[in-house]
């Protein structure tokens, strides 16, 4: 529990020292922000059925939870802004389609 907390707090740390991706690209926000804890947390990346049933929840409600943050999932989950944490969940979702 203390190695996942370490990698996640890395992870933030890490976002918030080399500035914001642009909103824009969700994938740039996705590999900043996100794909190091979901490396190592559920749902993994690579884990599609784990997705599904976020996948099904829609990216407003995904956004809006995401923005709240979710247990181990700081509030924003790392990324700068609403708009990054929305292209980053529209990429994600895009991928697990």
């Amino acid at each position: 529990m203390i190695r996942v907390m370490l990698v996640v707090l890395g992870t933030v740390a890490t976002s918030l020292a080399t500035g914001p991706a642009t909103a824009a690209d969700g994938k740039a926000v996705w590999d900043k922000s996100c794909a190091g804890c979901h490396a190592v947390m559920a749902p993994k990346t690579s884990d599609k059925a784990a997705w599904a049933p976020l996948v099904k929840r829609g990216a407003e409600d995904l956004t809006a939870s995401v923005m709240k943050g979710t247990k181990m999932m700081p509030p924003k989950g790392g990324a700068k802004t609403e708009e990054d944490v929305r292209a980053s969940i529209d990429y994600i979702l895009s991928q697990m389609k």
